[in-house]
């Protein structure tokens, strides 16, 4: 690596999300390259705060091993954001034996593309990123017009007098994706009131969650930047539209054909087992769709959030949604979680799940015609405690995910439902306006 930057950060993701690594001086660059930077691996294992998992078999009981950081391969990447010159590696976790550390997200990821690796598959995948620019200097608040200074007041969906509004924000926000390697596409005015979309394009499908996951940085630190706050929480406003994050997929085979396709518009039998896994997982994979204690706020029927345990041509009240368009381009596209996801684990529980239906030939219900809000289907999980509940014992989250992430993963929201008892519902909002 060439590094004409004033110090260096590697990082990887944890359960939650966020970025946990080091800060080091540019004379460390070959040290960073070979992967020889050690970090305890029950840092991928802390809760929203930061603190460590009371019982957790990954801290005390283990002497709080070492594991080392291995760069992901994408490189030294600028951080737009700071206003120093600074490059983050992004990087995952290795245990000390150089094996995968399987309690790290990006693996989960990992191991279930192996699956369709194994078949000769490729999945690409892109992801629709919403979010809210607000104003958190005097409680949680609608964001400032940048020309009048008064707060804004009303929704303006796909408005281009609202996106020109924050041109300067946009234009930083493109500049940055671009320097990072981050294909970003369409930017539209969503339905809340200082809500937005940008669309990633189509990538593979680990490279598509990394974009995501570097993106949920890049738009929080710019935001800082321009003296606004940026969040991905599913609810920041409880009488405004809730914040979603959705996932459109394909496969290709080693031909690059697409395997869904059979030249009709309905898609093949492949694309119904796949279709039929993600539904039969979906209600165990609450937790993943909706990781903390305020994304059930956004879990309400007929809120544009979807909620039925179902599937359509052409119809966004499904939880999954088969888009019209050619056959050669037929995909499926997974509406249900908030944008609050870690986007490793997002992608690995519906990949898992499309890749398990199609390995056992199961079989999708019929799809439906009218409104799924108005209709009697099966149910995600209505509560935190039901999601984790679901995660911790179903079958088939046991054979998408490795047992020390599943642990892991309820042992961190059992401690975080606890800890956020105690605070009192007005103060939330602090936890994860930057964190979610």
């Amino acid at each position: 690596m060439t590094f004409d930057y004033t110090s260096l950060r590697i990082a990887a993701c944890d359960l939650n999300g966020q970025m946990r690594g080091k800060r080091l001086p540019t004379e460390f660059a070959n040290k960073v390259e070979k992967g020889a930077v050690r970090m305890p691996v029950s840092a991928l294992n802390v809760d929203i705060w930061g603190a460590d998992i009371e019982d957790s078999p990954l801290v005390f009981e283990s002497g709080d091993a070492d594991g080392f950081l291995m760069p992901t391969g994408r490189g030294a990447l600028p951080m737009p954001w700071l206003s120093s010159d600074a490059a983050l590696v992004p990087a995952t976790m290795l245990n000390e034996d150089e094996s995968p550390f399987e309690g790290d997200p990006r693996r989960a990821l990992e191991r279930v593309l192996e699956r369709y690796a194994a078949r000769g598959w490729q999945v690409r995948a892109a992801t629709e990123m919403e979010f809210y620019l607000v104003d958190d200097q005097k409680g949680l608040g609608p964001v400032s017009h940048p020309q009048t200074g008064r707060p804004l007041e009303n929704t303006e969906v796909l408005s281009l007098a609202e996106l020109d509004a924050f041109e300067s924000f946009f234009d930083q926000l493109y500049q940055a994706c671009d320097e990072m390697g981050i294909p970003a596409q369409s930017a539209i005015a969503e339905a809340g009131i200082g809500q937005f979309e940008i669309d990633i394009d189509h990538r593979d499908a680990l490279e598509a969650a990394d974009n995501a996951w570097l993106f949920k940085a890049l738009v929080k630190g710019l935001a800082r930047q321009n003296d606004m706050a940026a969040t991905f929480m599913a609810k920041p406003f409880a009488d405004d539209a809730g914040t979603g994050l959705h996932v459109h997929f394909s496969v290709v085979d080693a031909e690059g054909n697409n395997i869904f396709d059979d030249g009709s518009e309905l898609g093949n039998a492949t694309l119904l087992n796949a279709v039929a896994g993600c539904l039969e997982a979906m209600a165990a994979s609450t937790l993943i769709f909706a990781p903390h204690g305020p994304s059930y706020d956004r879990m309400v029927p007929g809120a544009h959030a979807p909620t039925a345990i179902c599937w359509g041509y052409e119809n966004r009240t499904a939880a999954l949604r088969i888009p019209a368009g050619p056959p050669q381009a037929r995909r499926i596209e997974h509406r249900l979680a908030g944008g609050d996801i870690n986007p490793y684990l997002h992608l690995a529980a519906v990949l898992g799940a499309a890749i398990d239906g199609i390995e056992r030939e199961a079989l999708a219900p019929a799809p439906i015609a009218g409104n799924a809000y108005e209709e009697d289907h099966p149910q995600l999980a209505t509560s935190w405690a039901d999601a984790i509940h679901q995660f911790e014992n179903d079958a088939a989250i046991k054979r998408i995910f490795h047992p020390l992430l599943i642990e892991n993963l309820v042992m961190t929201k059992r401690q975080e439902m606890r800890l956020l008892a105690q605070i009192e519902p007005e103060d939330v909002w602090k936890t994860y306006l930057e964190t979610a």
